[in-house]
């Protein structure tokens, strides 16, 4: 199979980015490069090892994973990755990443793939910054800070446009009373990148119709970015979501751009499991 020339631009990150996680989202972009130079599809595809999450790893996966990885015993703070795991340097700060969200799209060619970048102390998620790697584009939010970022403000599933996992089977049903509802769907096969989208304005919510398919390094990123924006995060079936080196433990994770529609989807799909 060929290569893909698409050329990964330089991460546009903000001037006022925590340092690590500015190192490791140029990390990110710079082995997701080298990687496509140097390997063809069928190569990035290729699953190479199980990761931490117990899931196959793609190559591209654990090339990027490595690059982020260095970037975090370089400034001696942990790591907790869906790939490599945890990676305990004794300090009180732990650089939480999703480095190849979309490694399917991205081992394809298809331009949808993000590198996803938290900063937690002691447990708590502070700074997030999720990256669009074919494009460069980078959204960012600390805690408690304003953010340029706005969601949509939709309050009701009727009419609304909405992302979705696909559907796996024991969520059929849930998938497609939301899909009946809604205005527009989309599958775009990024989960931190569509959970962007939602911060943004650009649709008014993603979920996983309750096949505990998320990761927490999949939801961290929009557990800082939509709050600040207006809108909310949380799990279908209650559970909290929380920085916890057990990768063993999945979420349905509900990103919408208001409380009042996450509750709605969360119930609906609850409804129908």
């Amino acid at each position: 199979m060929s290569h893909i020339h698409w050329p990964v631009p330089e991460p546009v990150l903000p001037s006022d980015v925590d340092p690590v996680l500015a190192h490791a989202t140029r990390a990110a972009a710079s082995a997701f490069a080298e990687a496509r130079r140097i390997h063809d599809r069928a190569a990035l595809a290729e699953k190479v090892q199980i990761g931490a999450d117990g899931t196959p790893t793609m190559r591209l996966d654990i090339l990027v994973d490595t690059a982020v990885a260095e970037t975090a015993n370089a400034h001696k703070v942990n790591l907790l990755s869906e790939e490599i795991g945890s990676i305990d340097n004794g300090s009180a700060l732990t650089l939480v990443v999703d480095p190849v969200d979309g490694t399917a799209n991205a081992a394809a060619g298809v331009p949808l793939s993000a590198f996803a970048g938290v900063i937690a102390v002691d447990g708590v998620p502070k700074e997030a910054l999720t990256c669009w790697l074919d494009t460069g584009r980078c959204w960012h939010a600390v805690a408690g800070r304003p953010t340029p970022y706005r969601t949509s403000g939709r309050r009701e599933l009727d009419g609304a446009a909405v992302s979705l996992l696909r559907p796996h089977g024991p969520d059929d049903d849930a998938w497609w009373r939301i899909t009946k509802r809604a205005a527009r769907v989309r599958i775009l096969s990024s989960s931190c990148i569509e959970a962007a989208l939602v911060a943004e304005g650009s649709t008014d919510a993603f979920a996983d119709a309750g096949s505990d398919t998320h990761r927490i390094m999949d939801l961290a990123a929009a557990m800082i970015t939509v709050p600040a924006a207006g809108g909310a995060v949380l799990d279908v079936h209650g559970r909290p979501l929380e920085i916890d080196p057990d990768l063993t433990r999945r979420w349905s994770g509900v990103v919408a751009a208001t409380r009042e529609l996450a509750e709605e989807l969360a119930s609906t799909i609850k409804e129908a499991l």
